[in-house]
């Protein structure tokens, strides 16, 4: 099974490596040290914290969308009838492609906090190392 450092945890879960060690710490992580004395985190157990975490922070009843990341807009291009809107979601970059009217009704501007939900029928899961597989 993997494992991984607590700084690849913490990416992997979008939280800080001191919030991934307060996990460990508290018995919902299983670590182990190498001979060097590094914690190295179950990819097991961190799936499933992982999973309990989306559970926890889960929209309720709001949509049928699984996939809602919190996010502040950083960018509008607006013409008269399409906008391209894009938005910083922890550390990803989210560009949604919207109609002019939606913006006008949101009110979107840079600074707004919204949240992207996120509904496709294909996704492209990659690798570290670059192989593809969809």
């Amino acid at each position: 099974m993997p494992a991984y450092r607590l700084g690849q945890a913490a990416r992997l879960l979008g939280v800080s490596v001191d919030t991934v060690r307060r996990h460990a710490d508290a018995g919902h992580l299983a670590t182990e040290r190498t001979p060097g004395g590094q914690r190295l985190v179950d990819g097991a157990d961190l799936a499933r914290l992982a999973e309990r975490l989306d559970e926890e922070q889960a929209h309720e009843g709001t949509s049928s969308a699984r996939n809602h990341l919190l996010g502040i807009v950083t960018k509008v291009v607006a013409d008269a009838a399409a906008a391209h809107v894009e938005l910083r979601c922890g550390p990803f970059r989210v560009v949604a492609l919207v109609t002019r009217e939606s913006v006008d009704a949101l009110g979107l501007a840079p600074g707004v906090l919204v949240n992207a939900v996120i509904k496709a029928t294909n996704v492209v899961v990659e690798l570290e190392g670059g192989r593809a597989s969809s």
